[in-house]
């Protein structure tokens, strides 16, 4: 940790168009999860901070001009956003693949996607009808349903996919004609506090854009709290979510809860009928489970396989996951990179632990791995873990783990497969292989996820609505009810023709 003196401190909170350090002074050093040294060092905000910011979005929502600004100048400044993420694809990338640990192609990967949404929103609000003719049954009376922007939308976002989150809240809150105060997670701000420079740089006006770098149980709970605030949009786990939710409910603010996931990834024996369809759920199968090392809200960590094809799918899928190459992500040939904290490794071993003594068959992983020049021994690497012979009452099936790991359960019918699928209090995604395609409709159409992959696992379109059913959350992002979140409708009735009611006498 010596090396944190040769850090300066950057001013990452970002209030009326002005970066500044904290008020208490205080910062924080961002740690790269690969070694766990610190490569940065950013503003520690508090309460005060929050008010300062929130107070800055509220004039420009009361009195400035982009609540009123025409919706095609609005969509142009959000495809300036797009093409200037393009220019800096490599650098952001590389800087998400350092603040997250994951590798530095996850990082590409997530800058287009993240350009993709603005492009999507600012498409849609431009081809959008201004407002919705309402037949009131006589010419006198003109009535349409009109939308407007909320107001100030409090924004909190999660550190396995900093900015691609970010955006799915960024995009249509612009594009609404909203102001915004962004809490990015403490561990993983650095991204998110680059796209707030690219904001400015495309002509964003001040105060629309601000953010405060800090931890959820202050910056957070006031952002959730605070009565200036319209919306508190919450990207995370459940237990914070449910902290977010008490905490907006006495201003009954709108809330927008996407939270996590215990996601089936269910393989019919007609899938693995051939050399091929066998190869490619195989390879999905890693992919859902390993993709980041697991720390994906959507990550199909529950493998449930039909019991005929069980021993050769699972001892092809271990001796695949033994091969996955760890290290640091932004070193070439690496394919999956550090757990993003400690804390995060201490919880996922705490799961394989209590699985192991509950009965769980360990298939591959279940360590950390000997330490490499790719692998510093102080990096949060945990290998990518199989575990057999798993049943719902173990924690392991039960609760969001967040890491390299996957169960495997088994089943004999379709019945039994969609019962064991939607045996969870979750519901964000899940995934059906099959070459049968009415089993595919069927078991798409029962399944009670908010997201249904046939033949894939993990890909997402921006057209498309995100979220899920039970304790996934509360809410969509991404497509037209992602961009709903962000407003407000108004019916406005106009009578072209008024005269005397007569209802009193008098």
């Amino acid at each position: 940790m010596a090396e944190s003196t040769e850090l300066q401190a950057r001013e990452t909170i970002h209030a009326g168009g002005e970066w500044r350090a904290a008020t208490s002074g205080a910062t924080r050093e961002i740690l790269d999860p690969a070694d766990a040294l610190p490569f940065a060092v950013v503003a520690e905000g508090d309460e005060k901070d929050v008010d300062l910011a929130i107070a800055a979005a509220r004039r420009a929502f009361d009195e400035g001009p982009w609540p009123h600004t025409p919706v095609t100048e609005r969509a142009a400044l959000l495809r300036r956003v797009a093409d200037l993420l393009v220019r800096d694809r490599e650098e952001l990338g590389r800087l998400e693949a350092q603040d997250a640990g994951k590798t530095v192609e996850e990082g590409r990967v997530d800058i287009d996607c993240v350009a993709d949404a603005f492009r999507y929103f600012a498409d849609l609000v431009a081809g959008e009808a201004p407002g919705r003719v309402v037949d009131a049954g006589s010419t006198d009376i003109h009535s349409v349903v009109v939308h407007e922007p909320l107001g100030v939308c409090g924004m909190i976002t999660p550190w396995n996919y900093p900015l691609l989150q970010a955006s799915w809240k960024i995009a249509p809150a612009l594009a609404a004609g909203n102001t915004f105060v962004i809490k990015p997670s403490e561990i993983t701000p650095m991204t998110t506090i680059a796209v707030i420079d690219l904001l400015v740089e495309a002509g964003l006006p001040e105060g629309v854009a601000n953010i405060v770098t800090g931890p959820g149980h202050s910056v957070g709970a006031r952002l959730s709290e605070h009565p200036d605030v319209d919306l508190v949009s919450f990207t995370g786990g459940t237990v914070s979510g449910i902290k977010v939710a008490e905490a907006a409910a006495p201003t009954v603010k709108k809330v927008a809860l996407e939270l996590g996931g215990k996601n089936p990834n269910v393989v019919f024996a007609d899938a693995c009928a051939t050399d091929e369809g066998f190869d490619t759920a195989v390879d999905q199968a890693l992919n859902a489970a390993f993709i980041h090392s697991g720390q994906v809200c959507s990550a199909g960590a529950r493998l449930i396989i039909e019991e005929s094809v069980r021993d050769r799918f699972v001892t092809e899928l271990a001796r695949r996951a033994e091969k996955i190459r760890l290290g640091r992500g932004t070193e070439d040939g690496v394919e999956c990179g550090p757990l993003v904290s400690e804390q995060q490794r201490a919880k996922v071993e705490m799961y394989v632990e209590s699985a192991l003594k509950e009965g769980a068959v360990l298939r591959s992983g279940g360590k950390r791995p000997e330490p490499s020049p790719q692998r510093p021994e102080n990096g949060y690497f945990y290998e990518p873990t199989v575990l057999d012979h798993c049943h719902r009452e173990m924690r392991v099936v039960r609760e969001e783990v967040f890491g390299p790991v996957v169960t495997v359960e088994t089943f004999r019918t379709e019945d039994e497969a969609v019962a064991l699928a939607n045996d969870t209090e979750y519901g964000l995604a899940g995934g059906v292989w099959t070459s049968d395609a009415g089993r595919a409709r069927r078991v798409a159409g029962r399944l009670r996820h908010g997201t249904i992959w046939i033949n894939d696992f993990h890909p997402y379109l921006p057209q498309a609505e995100w979220g899920g059913f039970g304790k996934s959350g509360v809410g969509r992002e991404l497509g037209p009810a992602g961009l709903a979140e962000y407003r407000e409708t108004k019916h406005v009735y106009q009578n072209l023709a008024p005269k005397p009611v007569r209802w009193f006498a008098g």
